[in-house]
C-alpha cells in the first residue's frame, strides 16, 4: 500500500479499483444486495477490503440505508439490577439482528426526557425502545417522529405504539397463590405508590379470591433503600403479616437486610416472594423465590417488532415463570 494512500482513510472507489469492479459492486458484497454478485468476484472485493482496511463510515451508510444500522434505547436507570438486564438483553437482540443500541438514561436531572426523544431522533436511528413511563406529551412527540418504536415492560397495551411485556397481574396472583399454599393467611404487599400497579391487583386477587383479608399494603420506592424502610415500617408497627409480596427484586433485598439487622428470621418468621427474576435474587440468603420476566424472549420480540411495519399498534405478553427458592419457606 502506498504511503499516499495510507494517510488518508481508504473509500469505497480505492477498494473497487483494486478489485477492479465497480463501487456499485462493492455497496452489493458490502450491504448483500440488493443485487447478486458472482463468488469469485465477491471474494475479491472481500480480499481488497482486508488489504486495504477499509472501514465503511457507518454513518454515511445510515443515510445510503435510509435507516441506521443503529436502536435507541430509553431506559429510566440501567443501575437498577433488572433494567441492567434488560439492557444486556436488547444489546444482544439488537446485536443478532445486525444493530448496534445506543442505551441513554431518563433520570438524567440535566435534560428532559423530551430533550433526550428528540436527541436520538437526531442521530438517524433505524428504532426506538423505550423502557420507561411516557407522559402523554412525550407520547405525543414519539409518534410525532416517524420512527418505528416499541414500549417494553409496562402493564399492557400501549395506544399508537408497539409494546411488549408480561401479564403482571397474573404473575402476582400466582406468586400470592404459591404463598396462600404454605398456609399464610396474612400476606403484605409492598411496591410502588406512584401509579397503579397491575402486582397489587394480583395480589389482591389471589387474596380476595381465597376469602382472606388484605394483609399490609407498604408502598415503598423501586429500590433497595424503599424495601429496607418497608421492612423497618413493619417490625416497628409490631404484629408482623407472616408473608409479603413484594414489587421487585431490589425492594425484597433491601427487606432481607432490614430483618436480618432485627433478628426477624425470613422464611421461618415472614416468607416473601419477589417480582423481576433477576440474578441478584439467586445470590442473596434465603435465596429469593421470584416470578421471572423471560427477558431474552421479550427483547427478542421488541426487535422483531422494531422490523415489522404491519406491527405499529401490537402488544405482545408473556408469562412470569415462578422460580422457587427458599424465602417463600420451601425446601430444596
Amino acid at each position: 500500500m502506498s504511503a499516499e494512500r495510507r494517510s488518508r482513510s481508504v473509500t469505497r472507489a480505492d477498494v473497487a479499483r483494486y478489485a477492479g469492479v465497480s463501487t456499485a459492486v462493492v455497496s452489493y458484497v458490502l450491504n448483500d444486495g440488493p443485487k447478486a454478485v458472482a463468488p469469485l468476484t465477491r471474494e475479491r472485493v472481500l480480499d481488497a477490503v482486508r488489504v486495504l482496511g477499509y472501514r465503511p463510515n457507518a454513518a454515511a451508510r445510515a443515510l445510503s440505508m435510509g435507516a441506521a444500522d443503529m436502536f435507541g434505547l430509553l431506559v429510566h436507570d440501567n443501575r437498577n439490577p433488572f433494567f441492567a438486564e434488560l439492557c444486556h438483553a436488547l444489546d444482544q437482540a439488537s446485536a443478532d439482528a445486525g444493530r448496534s443500541l445506543l442505551i441513554v438514561n431518563s433520570d438524567r436531572t440535566q435534560i428532559s426526557t423530551s430533550e433526550q426523544i428528540r436527541d436520538l431522533a437526531s442521530r438517524q436511528i433505524g428504532g426506538l425502545i423505550i423502557a420507561d413511563v411516557l407522559t402523554a406529551s412525550e407520547q405525543s412527540l414519539v409518534e410525532s417522529l416517524g420512527i418505528p418504536t416499541v414500549v417494553i415492560g409496562q402493564f399492557g397495551e400501549t395506544d399508537g405504539l408497539a409494546s411488549v411485556g408480561v401479564d403482571f397481574a397474573l404473575g402476582a396472583r400466582t406468586a400470592t397463590e404459591h404463598l396462600i399454599g404454605h398456609g399464610y393467611r396474612e400476606i403484605a404487599f409492598a411496591g410502588s405508590a406512584a401509579r397503579y400497579d397491575e402486582r397489587e391487583r394480583g395480589w389482591r386477587d389471589a387474596l380476595t379470591a381465597a376469602r382472606l383479608p388484605l394483609g399490609p399494603l407498604l408502598h415503598t420506592p423501586f429500590s433497595y433503600q424503599g424495601g429496607y424502610d418497608a421492612a423497618v415500617r413493619l417490625v416497628e408497627a409490631g404484629g408482623m403479616p407472616r408473608a409479603v409480596l413484594t414489587a421487585s427484586d431490589q425492594i425484597a433485598i433491601g427487606m432481607l437486610t432490614a430483618f436480618g439487622e432485627r433478628g426477624v428470621r425470613v422464611s421461618d418468621e415472614i416468607a416473601i416472594v419477589s417480582f423481576d427474576g433477576t440474578v441478584t435474587a439467586d445470590f442473596v440468603w434465603p435465596r429469593l423465590t421470584t416470578a421471572a420476566q423471560p427477558l431474552q424472549e421479550m427483547a427478542e420480540a421488541a426487535v422483531q417488532l422494531l422490523g415489522d411495519p404491519d406491527a405499529a399498534a401490537d402488544h405482545r405478553a408473556f408469562p412470569t415463570r415462578l422460580r422457587i427458592r427458599e424465602s417463600c419457606g420451601c425446601t430444596l
